[in-house]
């Protein structure tokens, strides 16, 4: 069998990308963001880019780096706060934003993956969300309710980050780094991923596996990495007693 690993980001890359492309990008914040990946797409100079991903980071940082160089054509996103150049691009009518429920996001990758076209959500009913969807009465929990369609994110690329991965793919999360990574990694019709540990084959106990290497098609090491911080508050000290 082939090795899934390659020597960086760019090579990982080659032959992926191309022009108006849909990314699934995992991460939460700047926890558990495939930057090396993202810097490699930013490098190759593709535009038009759609990403599904929680937030698009802050500025310079995550997806911010893309929206900084204008290779981002349009977010399908959560969370769009701290990022002062989506809100300029956004309000300036130069970047299009499908804004979507967390959870429901979340789920639309799941379902992406699990090949589900779509499925039926209260969340978003009644909300600017739920604006030119199938709406349908059904029964629920309480009862008849209504419920709006959701569709399945199918990426054409997946890159996500894990904190160890054996030499067949197997993924490893890191506590909160698990967050929208594997549901990202299982919509694409490729799947990259960036690790900051590369096992041997068989050293990883089966039972901890959050993601089967099945899914992963390439992968990289991207360590060393620094631990990023969204925004540091420290408590004001009070002055020493004389």
């Amino acid at each position: 069998m082939a090795s899934k690993i390659y020597p960086d980001a760019a090579a990982a890359l080659d032959g992926l990308l191309h022009d108006d492309m849909l990314i699934a990008s995992g991460g939460f914040g700047l926890c558990g963001v495939p930057e090396r990946l993202l810097d490699g797409i930013r490098d190759s100079g593709v535009k038009k880019l759609t990403f599904a991903s929680n937030n698009a980071g802050i500025d310079n940082e995550g997806i911010g780096k893309l929206l900084r160089t204008r290779q981002v054509r349009k977010m399908i996103a959560s969370y769009v706060g701290e990022n002062k150049e989506f809100e300029r691009q956004y309000l300036a009518g130069e970047l299009e934003v499908e804004f979507c429920p967390q959870g429901t996001l979340a789920e639309r990758m799941r379902a992406g993956g699990a090949g589900i076209p779509g499925f039926y959500t209260k969340t978003g009913v009644g909300t600017k969300v739920a604006e030119g969807k199938d709406a349908k009465v059904l029964e629920g929990r309480n009862g008849p309710e209504e419920f709006i369609l959701e569709r399945g994110i199918f990426a054409d690329l997946a890159i996500v980050k894990a904190w160890k991965a054996d030499e067949t793919g197997n993924l490893v999360f890191r506590k909160t780094a698990r967050n929208f990574n594997v549901p990202a990694a299982t919509c694409g019709r490729v799947c990259v991923v960036e690790v900051e540990e590369i096992v041997a084959a068989g050293s990883l106990d089966p039972d901890c596996i959050h993601l089967p290497g099945v899914y992963v098609q390439r992968m990289i090491l991207g360590a060393p990495y620094e631990k990023k911080i969204e925004f540091r508050t420290v408590r004001q000290r009070d002055s020493a007693a004389a």
